[in-house]
């Protein structure tokens, strides 16, 4: 059965939302199911490198039977190896550290104003620095919105800090993350890389890098793992989940939502993630929506909706094009 392009692009849409609502709800509520957050962003990149290694592999097949030398790693990354590292350190291996450990000291409400919000921000100052980029008046006002939004989450877990609090290193842990993505993003642009292909190249970065690090860490005594304590099915739900839905699905889903919608509107379905995410976290979670919080929340969906508002919708791409994961650089990550 063939669907149409509408039917398409209005399921991956609904799939990446529900996806990137559900990554910082069950992020945060892992958290107290066992697992450490080296050993959820472990299970994460082996998930994702089950689908996607065999996957780069067969594509460049291919062109290693043609005599081509083609990727990296041993041929286990699509691209060559300086944007391979810099893309996998960035988007792939870091993110994935700094988020969940931020899970570990933060709510998901939080999160939820703080990782969709920081993104932008971060990803037009990038944009502007590195790509020279213009930033126009109306995406300055909408990030205007979205730093008032940031500062009324994170200034008063910052304040609350002096009195013994931590909720603040989880707050800077998120600002940080977004930070990573967003300069894998400007990597991705700067390059020009196939959204398939570098998705694929940060798997495989983490595969070779951080796997046998934390293994080795692990076995020297260095670095503490709960994953001989929690039952196996709370691997495998992780890795499924974190590594095939969050980074797999989800990044196909999303550039499927790009190539039919195009970048404009696709960033103001995403903008539904923060107050989604948040929704799920007091419903689900039983966290407390407390006045900042929405009053931030609030701040930020405003900020990333008026960003986009004035901009010139680009028309949708054609069938067999691929969509760059930063067609939109106001995108919340996976």
């Amino acid at each position: 059965m063939r669907f149409s392009s509408k039917t398409v692009g209005l399921a991956s849409a609904v799939i990446t939302v529900l996806s990137w609502t559900g990554f910082i709800v069950i992020a945060r509520a892992s958290a107290s199911r066992g697992l450490l957050p080296l050993d959820i962003a472990l299970a994460r990149v082996l998930g994702a490198s089950a689908i996607l290694l065999p996957w780069a592999w067969w594509l460049m097949r291919p062109a290693r039977q043609a005599g081509q030398k083609v990727g990296s790693l041993c041929g286990l990354s699509p691209l060559p190896l300086a944007p391979t590292v810099q893309a996998g350190f960035l988007g792939g291996m870091l993110y994935a550290v700094l988020a969940y450990n931020g899970f570990f000291f933060a709510p998901a409400t939080h999160a939820s104003v703080l990782m969709p919000g920081s993104l932008p921000l971060w990803t037009t100052l990038l944009a502007w620095l590195v790509l020279r980029e213009k930033v126009s008046s109306a995406r300055a006002v909408g990030l205007g919105l979205i730093v008032l939004g940031d500062v009324l989450v994170g200034g008063a877990s910052l304040l609350m800090a002096f009195g013994g609090g931590e909720v603040w290193k989880g707050d800077l842990l998120f600002m940080t993350a977004a930070f990573c993505w967003a300069a894998y993003s400007v990597t991705v642009r700067r390059h020009g890389l196939d959204a398939v292909r570098a998705t694929m190249a940060i798997a495989a970065f983490a595969f070779v890098s951080f796997v046998p690090v934390y293994l080795g860490l692990v076995m020297l005594g260095v670095l503490q793992t709960h994953l001989g304590q929690v039952p196996w099915t709370e691997i495998l739900f992780q890795a499924v989940f974190q590594g095939v839905g969050s980074v797999v699905i989800s990044g196909i889903t999303f550039t499927q939502m790009v190539r039919h919608f195009g970048p404009v509107r696709s960033t103001m379905i995403t903008a539904l993630v923060p107050g989604l995410s948040a929704l799920g976290a007091v419903w689900f979670l039983g966290e407390p929506m407390h006045w900042n919080l929405l009053a931030g929340l609030a701040l930020v969906t405003a900020g990333i909706l008026f960003g986009v508002r004035q901009s010139k919708p680009a028309p949708a791409l054609a069938p067999g094009a691929t969509a760059s994961p930063t067609s939109t650089t106001q995108g919340s990550p996976p």
